[in-house]
């Protein structure tokens, strides 16, 4: 027994008339015909009574009917559940990013490419309150974030730990060392984003300061508008001053009269978390979920 047969022999058993099935199937009326007598041998019963004037479904058709049309069901279920699959597989995976993920990102995105090569990525660069929203209401598929223990109908996954590096005038004496303890920058003002612009960054730094034994000296906050090389100038030039970077963001920034020093122990860190709702997809998002686990090691 044919799908297609089970399909034709319902749209007589509807129609009531081979002619009118046959529009309805947009084939010729001979071969719903053909197929119908093929489908009454293999069952080895007439499905239907016809005459010149009517067609009727006899008793096998009678009986034979709901389990058609549970035939037709369970394909239509089978096709829609593949499609769904599809879907999940083949369209866009909407990424809300960080800043200050530099390399870590591009090796993510490699990576990801490699485990998902079907999936088409977006990245969307947003504040973290707005990715967060963007998240819960489905409008991104995840979001990396830091400094959240919780957030309010959403699932907050650990993926990895950012270690902070100090960013110092080339030209200062601390530059020649490897690594700086953060109580060397004790006399030094410390210049980063005004804390409403950054909370999390600006309380992880200030109390590593203050566990490192001093108050550090805040010198003139960096615009929310601030790029990079503005930040990075700005250190590099006139009084002397330091400030942080992301240790994966400071491999990929280019700098000649700044240096980045790691810190030495105990090195500051910043938890990573990927933001997802409770309901996503876990198959949609395993690559992404492997990719992190990948970066963390």
């Amino acid at each position: 027994m044919e799908l297609r047969q089970v399909h034709y022999f319902l749209a007589v058993a509807e129609e009531l008339h081979f002619g009118r099935a046959a529009e309805r199937l947009r084939i010729v009326q001979p071969t719903v015909s053909q197929q119908i007598r093929r489908l009454e041998r293999e069952v080895g019963l007439d499905l239907f009574e016809r005459t010149t004037r009517s067609v009727r479904l006899t008793p096998a058709g009678q009986a034979f009917l709901p389990h058609a049309r549970a035939l037709v069901g369970a394909e239509r279920a089978g096709l829609a559940a593949m499609a769904a699959l599809r879907s999940e597989e083949e369209t866009a995976l909407r990424i809300g990013t960080n800043v200050g993920l530099g390399v870590r990102l591009d090796r993510l995105l490699d990576d990801l490419a490699e485990r998902a090569p079907q999936l088409a990525v977006e990245l969307v660069g947003i504040p973290a309150a707005d990715r967060l929203r963007k998240v819960r209401d489905g409008e991104l598929d995840a979001a990396f974030i830091r400094g959240l223990a919780r957030s309010p109908g959403l699932d907050l996954l650990p993926v990895w730990r950012d270690p902070l590096v100090a960013a110092l005038p080339a030209s200062h004496p601390l530059a020649a060392a490897d690594r700086v303890a953060l109580a060397d920058l004790a006399g030094l003002p410390l210049r980063i984003a005004p804390r409403e612009a950054n909370p999390h960054l600006v309380d992880l730094i200030v109390g590593a300061c203050q566990g490192a034994g001093f108050e550090p000296v805040m010198g003139p906050a960096f615009s929310a508008f601030s790029t990079d090389q503005d930040t990075l100038a700005s250190i590099g030039t006139g009084r002397p001053s330091w400030t942080v970077f992301y240790a994966s963001k400071a491999e990929s920034v280019p700098t000649s009269r700044t240096v980045f020093r790691p810190f030495a122990h105990p090195v500051p860190t910043a938890q990573t978390f990927l933001a997802v709702r409770p309901s996503a997809p876990v198959r949609r998002l395993a690559a992404l979920l492997d990719a992190c686990r990948a970066q963390a090691q």
